[in-house]
This record gives structure tokens, C-alpha cells and sequence, in this order.
């Protein structure tokens, strides 16, 4: 593009918005380099799917869970807005209050922004044109957040002061001319916009139209511990005075107590505020609800193995608390797997994969031959059948359709029992297999879990329940496997039901054979509710074993036996680990390695790498070296950095510089023997300056007071 202009200079060309962006960015990621790649577009389109799929489901759960909480927030507006136009304002509130929201997000930052954005939103379809969300770290002073709120409530130019004011004339469009930041220009603003829906041609037709035309400006405070509190005290003390005359209401995002708001404002301040409590749920419920409904279901084919879960959870508990980083890590595992699993062309609905699976080439069927738990199941086969799976492709693909079947199958039944079972464990005191539903699912990824010792304990623990509680956990049970269209399922929802029916018509009396007894065992829970140690529960466990010897079963306890005896034959038929299954590596993600490197990140370990081996992130091939040595032609902050390796604590920069001439100079090209080789000019002498102040920059060395002509190095070991 050619230009003209009397001096010379840089000019700057934006890119054409009309090139078109490849959804995802991901496509070039699994055509070029991506093992498999004759069916990398397949792959691509299936993870493309499936990432929409994570994204639109986990909106619409966090619409779902946030429902509540936003509508209250939106009856609090509309309530102080109607309570200021139809009734008395002074007898509700002083003219100087001003309507604030306290709402109690949670330490959760990450996902407040989701939640803000559906807030606003629905404010403006619903409540109020005027919405305005301002952050702390764009305004660090008053007049910066005067200017932002103005700026996003009347979408024009704001000039702070006089110089910002001649250069928003100059730079603005003639649409948008600049004007004063204060409150009267707001408040003049406000009433412009209000005198246009007051024509006098239109009548009233309701309240609400009342409400419609003299709507509240809302301004809300995403992260209120992070402002100034003498910007925010400033700002609250002039808006009170302008209350008046322009329906101002204020919501604050608050992450970790309400007390926050005592700390940041003093009583002179906080009493100009009408402040009411609105506290979201818990970042952990949130967890729960996205676990349950995104990975706890076999609508989604895409799974995550035992290790990638505690994984992600680890980050969850442990870092951020936050769920939409939880998801991103789900999305980056979705992404490895079908960029580095060739066969997870079959991770998709039950009819798509039958029909990529006769699309596979012989190389794909070879991959399938050296899967682990193909080899697994071809061990178990005679002797005939073995060579026919290993050598004749089309019986391999009739066998592997049968396979994908059983695998469809396992997880339909695998989720439901596996609510069952976490339905009545929940339930007991101390929860012996963990409260949160994830919890009993790693349990069950990992191992057996009828071998494991809370199992076992869970299930002496049920054989002691009462009449009551017990009927009111299978009907439990039994809702939770009615929906459910597998054939086992609906013969297992058929005898529980059975069970349920012979429960309920037991005679009172016939369940007590001796009142001591029964005292012991009917109902032992509620009893082990109050004595939590460990050494009640083991007597009265004890007890229980002894009371059974030495009198006759009654009919509630053989229905009671045979309920926990049913349930337990469900857990062995249907939680044995996903590793057990065939193929179960076309839809499971295992590399938990992976997933922590990307996830938790570690920055001097990669800063290190990058210095130590540059060719690791350029890919350039001069820059190939071995035994760890870097080459001459590296950029210059590496020479200096593998340099200043071999230094000992303190480094003197004249030596250093030497040394780097040297290297600098071989890289040139420079003869040993010349007179210039290793000579230090002006421009070495310039990047040696800049390299060191990189070093410094990242942390690596700091000046000393020691010795002047010498710098301090601050790191030991390599990476």
C-alpha cells in the first residue's frame, strides 16, 4: 500500500477484517503434524462438535444455577425503581440513600465475568437501557472512574480534563463529540433521554410504563475489594448528592464476605447506602451440578479416565476454585485425545462410529491390534479366533461393531448404578465413600470398588437401617432408574420395585421380634449420627454381630438383607473400572501428565528450557546443538544466560562481556587470528547492556552493592 507525506515515517496498516478466522484456530492443529492424518478432518469435525456441545451445555447450566440469584437481583431494581416513582421516596428511604445489591460471588474470579455478563444483559432487556460495569484495574482514580461510567452509560467521548479534552475534539467523530466528566452532565443526559419517551402525544398505560420511562442507572462493581476505598468513597459521596435527580443504583460483586464493604467504607459513607444481601451458590455446587450433568451422563461420549479427573479437581480445590477453568481443562483434554488418538474417529454416537469404523484403513485396524485392552481380549479368545482377529480385517470389524456396542452399554448402566449407590452411601454417617458423587467416581475408576474396605463398611452400615429410612432410599433408587431404556436396567427397576411393595407390606409387629434387639440393629444409624468415634461404631458394629447370632432373623431384616444384597449384585455386574472394557482407549483420556503440564504451568521451568534450549520453541535449524552447549548463532539473552551458568555467585560484568564478544564474534565468522575477534564495539557492548537487562528483568541476577563493576546471581540448577 503506497502513501505519501512530506517527512518520513512509520505507518501502520490494520489487517482486512474480511479474512475469514477458522473456527477454533484448531484446524491447521490436526491436518498438519497430527498422527493419523487421513482422517484428521473427521477428527477435527467430531472434536469441533463436541467442544460446542461442552461450551453451550455448560451456559445453559450456569444460566440455570445463576436463575435464582439474577432474578432476585432483578425484583431488588424493579422494587427501588417503582418504590421511587409511585410512592412516598422520603418515607422509604433518605433522598441521599442510594439502592445498592451486595452480591457474594465467591472466590471463584474467573467465572464472575459470565455471571456479571448474563446480569447485565438481563437487566437491559428487562429493567433498564442504563447499565454500566466498570473494574478496578481501570480505575485507579476517581476521574478515571467517572470517565469510565459515563463513558459506557452515554457511549460517547469523555475529557477528564483540559488536554484530554482538546484531544478527544480532535480525535473524535462528529457522531460522538467529547463532553465534561462530572455528574450534571449525566444528570442532563438522563433527563434528555427521559424527555424523549415523555411525548406528549403518548399516554400512560400503566405503571409499568411509568417504570419504563424513568428507568434506573445501574452501575456495577465487578470486583469491589480491588478499588481504591477512598476512589469508591469519593465516587458514592458525589452520586448521593445527584440521587435527586437522577435514579441512581448501585451493585457491588463482592468474592469474599459481605463484611468487606464495613472495611472499605466508613459508617459517614456506607449509611448513604441502602445496602440488601444476595449470596450466590457456592463454587462447589457448581462443580457438582457441571460433573453430573456434562461428564456423569452417556449422552457424552468423550471421557475423562480416574487420573485426569483427580487431576482437574486438584486444580479446582486447590488453585482458583473455578469452574470455568474446570471446563477449560475438560476442552483441553477433549482436544489432545482427538488430536493424538487416531482412533477416537469411534468417539462419537453409537451409529456415526458403526459407520466410521467400516471406513477404517488397514493401518487404523493395525492400531486397534495394539491397543491394551484389545490384546487383553484377544488372549481370552481360542486359538482360531485369535488368528482371525489378527489377521482378517473384515472379522475385526464385525467384532469391534459388537465391542462398541458392549461399551455403549457399560456406560448406560454404569451411571446409574452408580447414583444408586452413592444415593444410599450418602446418607450414612461419615459417608464412608465420600459425599460428592465425583468422589465415589474416582473410587470406582480406579479399582474394584466392591473390594474396597469403605465399601464393605458402607454395606454392614445399610444392613442397619430402619424400616423408614430404608423404603425412603429405594424409592430413591428407584426413581433414578426408571428413565433409564437399558433392558438391565428396567429388569433391575422391576425387582426393586418388587422389593419396595413387599416392604411396605410388612406388618409393624413383624419386625419386632425382641425390643432389645431391635433397639440395636433396626436403628443404629441415627445412633451412630450422635457418637461419631470410631470406637462407638466398632461396638456397636460388634454388638449388631452378636444380637444376630443369638436370635432369628425377622422378615424385615431377610427383605433388608436381600435389598443390600440386590444392590450389591448391581455394583459388581456394573462398576468395574472403565479399563476392564474393550476399546475402552477410543473414548478415554489418560495422559494425566499432559493435562497438569498445560494446566499448571510452571514459568522459570519454561523460561529456563527457552534459554537453555532455544531451538525447543523457534525451530530454527541453526540454533541445533548437543550435550546441552548453546550455539553461537543463538539470540543474545541465551549467550549471556549460558553464560552466566558457569559463573559463581557473584559475576563480574567486564569478564562477561569478554566472554560474550567471543562467542558473538565466532558467530560472525570472525577468524580466531584476525584482530577483530573478540573485540568489544559499541554494538556488542549495546546488546550485552540489553541482554543482561533481560536477565535482570526475568529475575535471574540483581545489582550489588559488594562490589560495583559486579552483578548477584540469583538462581542455582538447571531446568
Amino acid at each position: 500500500m503506497s502513501t505519501s507525506s512530506v517527512s518520513k515515517g512509520c505507518f501502520v496498516f490494520k489487517p482486512s477484517a474480511k479474512k475469514k478466522k477458522t473456527s477454533l484456530g484448531l484446524e491447521d492443529y490436526f491436518t498438519q503434524g497430527c498422527e493419523g492424518a487421513e482422517n484428521s478432518e473427521v477428527r477435527f469435525r467430531l472434536c469441533h462438535d463436541l467442544w460446542d456441545k461442552i461450551k453451550s451445555d455448560t451456559e445453559v447450566l450456569q444460566d440455570e444455577l445463576n436463575r435464582k440469584i439474577l432474578d432476585s437481583l432483578l425484583d431488588f431494581t424493579r422494587k427501588c425503581s417503582s418504590t421511587r416513582q409511585h410512592s412516598d421516596w422520603t418515607s422509604q428511604m433518605r433522598a441521599s440513600e442510594i439502592p445498592t445489591a451486595a452480591l457474594i460471588l465467591g472466590v471463584n474470579v474467573p467465572d464472575h465475568d459470565m455471571t456479571f455478563q448474563s446480569l447485565s444483559d438481563l437487566l437491559q432487556q428487562s429493567v433498564t437501557p442504563h447499565v454500566a460495569s466498570v473494574q478496578a484495574k481501570e480505575c485507579g482514580a476517581l476521574k478515571h472512574l467517572m470517565k469510565r461510567v459515563l463513558e459506557r452509560l452515554m457511549d460517547t467521548v469523555v475529557a477528564v480534563d483540559d488536554e484530554d479534552e482538546e484531544e478527544a475534539e480532535q480525535t473524535s467523530t462528529p457522531l460522538h463529540k467529547s463532553v465534561h466528566c462530572s455528574l450534571s452532565t449525566l444528570c442532563d443526559w438522563y433527563n434528555t433521554k427521559t424527555k424523549k419517551a415523555n411525548t406528549p402525544g403518548k399516554k400512560r398505560s400503566s405503571p409499568d410504563s411509568d417504570e419504563q420511562q424513568q428507568p434506573p442507572v445501574v452501575i456495577i462493581f465487578k470486583d469491589l475489594e480491588a478499588f481504591n476505598p477512598r476512589v469508591l468513597q469519593d465516587f458514592i459521596l458525589i452520586c448521593s448528592r445527584y440521587i435527586e435527580r437522577v435514579p441512581l443504583m448501585f451493585i457491588f460483586g463482592i468474592a469474599t464476605s459481605p463484611s468487606t464493604i464495613q472495611h472499605m467504607l466508613p459508617h459517614s459513607v456506607s449509611s448513604l447506602l441502602c445496602i440488601e444481601l444476595f449470596q450466590s451458590l457456592s463454587c462447589t455446587q457448581h462443580l457438582a451440578t457441571v460433573i453430573d450433568k456434562l461428564i456423569l451422563t452417556p449422552q457424552f461420549p468423550f471421557k475423562l479416565n480416574g487420573k485426569v479427573m483427580q487431576v482437574l479437581i486438584s486444580i479446582f480445590l486447590y488453585h482458583d476454585f473455578s469452574v470455568r477453568n474446570f471446563i477449560k481443562g475438560v476442552q483441553l483434554a477433549l482436544l489432545e485425545h482427538f488430536h493424538s488418538q487416531p482412533l477416537s474417529v469411534l468417539c462419537c454416537k453409537k451409529k456415526e462410529a458403526l459407520l466410521n469404523l467400516m471406513q477404517l484403513s488397514h493401518s487404523d485396524l493395525e492400531r486397534i491390534r495394539q491397543l491394551p485392552s484389545f490384546r487383553r481380549y484377544v488372549e481370552k479368545q481360542e486359538s482360531q479366533e485369535q488368528v482371525n482377529l489378527l489377521k482378517n480385517d473384515t472379522h475385526l470389524k464385525e467384532v469391534c461393531q459388537r465391542l462398541i456396542k458392549d461399551l455403549r452399554k457399560y456406560h448406560k448402566n454404569y451411571y446409574p448404578v452408580l447414583r444408586c449407590l452413592h444415593t444410599l452411601t450418602s446418607s450414612l454417617p461419615r459417608y464412608p465413600l465420600g459425599k460428592q458423587i465425583r468422589e465415589l467416581h474416582l473410587i470406582c475408576l480406579e479399582n474394584n470398588v466392591w473390594e474396597n474396605e469403605d465399601y464393605l463398611s458402607a454395606l454392614k452400615l445399610l444392613k442397619m437401617l430402619a424400616k423408614d429410612e430404608l423404603i425412603t432410599l429405594l424409592q430413591r433408587c428407584a426413581e433414578i432408574l426408571q428413565p433409564v431404556k437399558s433392558k438391565r436396567m428396567k429388569s433391575a427397576h422391576v425387582q426393586l420395585e418388587d422389593l419396595l411393595t413387599k416392604l411396605k407390606q410388612l406388618d409393624t409387629s413383624a419386625t419386632e421380634v425382641a425390643p432389645s434387639a431391635e433397639d440395636i440393629i433396626t436403628s443404629p444409624v441415627k445412633d451412630l449420627q450422635k457418637k461419631t468415634d470410631l470406637f462407638q461404631l466398632q461396638k456397636t458394629l460388634l454388638e449388631m454381630n452378636e444380637s444376630r447370632r443369638a436370635k432369628k432373623l425377622s422378615p424385615f431384616e431377610i427383605l433388608r438383607n436381600e435389598a443390600i444384597e440386590f444392590i450389591d449384585s448391581l455394583v459388581t455386574s456394573h462398576l468395574s473400572p472403565p479399563e476392564s472394557q474393550t476399546l475402552n482407549e477410543v473414548c478415554y483420556y489418560s495422559s494425566s501428565a499432559s493435562v497438569r503440564r498445560h494446566l499448571n504451568a510452571t514459568p522459570r521451568t519454561s523460561i529456563q528450557a527457552a534459554l537453555s534450549n532455544p531451538y525447543y520453541f523457534l525451530q530454527n535449524d541453526s540454533l541445533k546443538t548437543e550435550d546441552g552447549t548453546v550455539s553461537s548463532a543463538a539470540p543474545d539473552i541465551c549467550i549471556t544466560y549460558k553464560l552466566h551458568l558457569e559463573c559463581g555467585r557473584l559475576i563480574n560484568l567486564y569478564d562477561w562481556l569478554e566472554a560474550y564478544s567471543i562467542v558473538v564474534s565466532a558467530a560472525e565468522g570472525n577468524s580466531p587470528d584476525s584482530d577483530q575477534y573478540g573485540k568489544v564495539d559499541e554494538v556488542k557492548h549495546a546488546r550485552f547492556i540489553r541482554a543482561v537487562s533481560e536477565l535482570e528483568f526475568l529475575g535471574f541476577i540483581k545489582s550489588t552493592k559488594q562490589k560495583t563493576d559486579h552483578v548477584a546471581r540469583l538462581t542455582w540448577g538447571g531446568c
